[in-house]
């Protein structure tokens, strides 16, 4: 991914300009695509770890009430240059945020697109892809219940590369009914990673 970046692309209708030190998405995602299904006019959206501000903005082309945050500085500029190369930089607010630290309010939607791996990030872009003994990802789904409406939603995507029996654990315990909304199998010279999307509620 380093070595790929800087890069500019069209990802699902979107033109994107993606920084060094910036999440770069799979091209053909189910995740994103699900979320151009899941969002409904007047949802109020939060985009937890926008990376480059995809999921925002596709929501926002739906409801103008989108928050996006991200750990990473560079990813939130680059998320608000991106909404406002697709031209729905007014329906979103941006915020440098570790989880839910400088998130007010409370949502109909969530997204959050985690990190799989549990090791310790060594920078920002590695800060996409790992999280160090899960910290932030258990934090997410022991808090999210708060920023949660009535009937509220939480969309998540996770790959069978990572600890899905720990993440299971973690949403039986906070008592969410999990659904799966779509799969995908990729496969590489080393590795073959089922990516699951699921609705938490």
């Amino acid at each position: 991914m380093r070595a790929a970046l800087p890069r500019r692309m069209f990802y699902l209708g979107l033109e994107l300009a993606i920084p060094e030190h910036v999440f770069l998405p799979a091209s053909g995602g189910a995740f994103d695509s699900v979320v151009q299904g899941e969002v409904r006019d007047g949802d109020a959206v939060l985009d937890m770890g926008t990376g480059s501000g995809i999921s925002a903005i596709l929501a926002a082309k739906r409801t103008s009430n989108v928050v996006a945050v991200d750990i990473n500085p560079l990813a939130v500029a680059a998320a608000r240059q991106n909404a406002i190369l697709n031209g729905v930089d007014e329906r979103i607010r941006f915020a440098v945020s570790d989880v839910f630290d400088a998130v007010e309010g409370t949502f109909d939607l969530i997204l959050f697109n985690p990190p799989f791996r549990w090791f310790k990030a060594r920078d920002l872009l590695e800060l996409s892809t790992a999280d160090e003994n899960y910290q932030t990802l258990t934090r997410f789904v022991r808090e999210v219940r708060g920023y949660l409406r009535p009937r509220g939603r939480i969309l998540m995507n996770f790959g069978s590369s990572g600890d899905v029996a720990y993440l299971d654990q973690l949403i039986e315990t906070a008592r969410f009914n999990k659904e799966i909304l779509a799969s995908i199998e990729v496969e590489t010279e080393a590795l073959r990673v089922t990516y699951d999307v699921f609705r938490l509620s």
